[in-house]
Parts: C-alpha cells; structure tokens; sequence
C-alpha cells in the first residue's frame, strides 16, 4: 500500500495476526494507521504465518520462524532495507529480525508491545487448555473442532495454534488428522515454552538489544497483554529508543499517526 520508502508491517493480534486487523482491532481500529502511512511510505503488510490466508507448518514456533517470514517476503519484493512496524504480538518478531539482520532495518516502530507477567501465565494457560482437549481427543477430532468452531486459537484453545489453516487447506487438515499424538503435544509444549518465556517483553535476549544501533520508537499499552512495564523494558534495552510517554487514551487518531510519522521521517537512510 502506497510509495515511498519500505515499511514492513507484522500485524498485531495474537494467533490472528492478519491483515485487517491494522483496522479492526482495539486502539489501531480508533488511531487508523493505514490511513496515513501508505501517503509517505511503501506499507508491506501481510498475514502472519498461521493466520488468515497465510498458510503454516506444524513445527516449533519461535520468533525467528517468524522472522523468516519476513525476510522471505522483503527478499521477493527486492527490499534489501526497510523500516519495520511490529504491533501487539508482531513486535516479538520485529525485535528478533533486528537483532538477526540489523543491515536490512532501518528504524524499529514497537506499537503496545505485549508482554508482562499476566501475558505469560494467560498464554501458557492457553496451550495448557489446548493440550488438555489434544489428551482426551483424537488428531481428527482436534481438527474437526478448529475447523467447526471459525473461532481462533485465542478464542478458542481447543482448535490450537493451527486452527486458520486447518479451516482454509483441506491437504493440510488431513495430515494434521494423521499426526503422531505424542510428537504433537512435544512441539505444542515447546512452542509455549519458546514464544512465553519471560515476564516482560519476549522476542530477544536483554543482551542482544542493548547491542543494537538501530533507531526504535517505542509506544506502551497498559493492560494485561500489554504491560506497559514491557515497553519501558524495551526502552531500557534499547541504546537508541524513543519512549512515546502518552498513555492509551492519548493516543488517538490526530496524536499517534503523526508522532509515528514524525519518528520515521527523522531517519536518515
């Protein structure tokens, strides 16, 4: 969406980190960022893996999966560098690029990060709640009910963390239906451990940000998927962060755009 120079976008949401939800969810539904980003910038937003049309595998999850999803799609645009957005859960991905290939970031723009130690509990109760009906049930019926249910893995946890794609590719569905049941449960338990493995922000080592040079504006949430005590985390890792300090209810569709835009148009290529 738009010209100008290249903005990757990773979606917010949790398992339902699509496309629309730039316009549908929460605070981006009132700040509309698409609404003005694509005027100045080159917007590539897409589907997060296991969600919407994008399709999956069912392996471990961790953030450099995820990562691998955006690189791939910068490398088939031709985009050797570009700004990167991350909101909600997409921020867990921007960070690890980052750290991962700093030649190919630009800038860093880190919406309501999630994290805080009632993010981790509520997500590792999620895949607890999804092994639990894994146990009782076969992998048919697991699929059965992600496909029957249209609901996702965050509204419901019985149809797991493969719930879009299994509703959307029937070849997918059948050999998820022909899984080993206990490899199953192993990969689901090590995705919960990899993905929610720290109360603050997750994504990458304390360690590995305070390395980075590379510019971040950083804008906190407060509740309890984003604590705001993750962003100001953020802040502290990162050597080049700026804190939007503007509480939720500040942040509406004449403040945030432009204190967005502002920040990228500070950057110097």
């Amino acid at each position: 969406m738009g010209e100008g120079p290249p903005l990757l976008m990773y979606s917010p949401g949790g398992f339902d980190g699509t496309v629309e939800k730039w316009n549908t969810q929460g605070v981006y539904q009132r700040i509309k960022l698409l609404d003005h980003l694509p005027g100045k910038y080159r917007c590539i937003v897409f589907d997060r893996r296991e969600t919407g049309q994008s399709g999956g595998r069912v392996e471990v999850l961790t953030w450099a999966r995820y990562v691998a999803q955006g690189k791939g799609l910068l490398e088939h645009l031709g985009i050797r560098r570009a700004h990167l957005m991350g909101a909600c859960m997409g921020v867990c991905p921007v960070v690890a690029f980052a750290v991962d290939h700093p030649e190919m970031v630009q800038s860093l723009v880190l919406y309501w990060p999630v994290g805080g130690a009632k993010y981790r509990i509520n997500n590792h109760q999620r895949f607890a709640n999804h092994l639990d009906f894994v146990e009782s049930h076969s992998m048919a019926e697991v699929a059965a009910r992600a496909i029957s249910s249209g609901k996702t893995f965050g509204e419901d946890p019985r149809g797991g963390p493969w719930a879009s794609v299994l509703r959307r590719e029937p070849a997918f569905a059948e050999s998820f239906a022909a899984l080993d049941h206990g490899k199953y449960k192993q990969i689901v338990s090590d995705t919960s451990r990899a993905l929610y493995d720290r109360d603050t922000a997750p994504g990458a080592e304390p360690e590995e940000l305070m390395r980075l040079e590379t510019p971040a504006l950083i804008v906190p949430g407060k509740d309890a998927s984003h604590a705001t005590s993750a962003a100001r985390y953020l802040e502290e890792c990162l050597p080049r962060s700026e804190y939007w300090d503007v509480p939720p209810e500040g942040q509406t569709g004449a403040t945030a755009p432009a204190r967005v835009l502002e920040f990228l148009q500070e950057i110097k290529s």
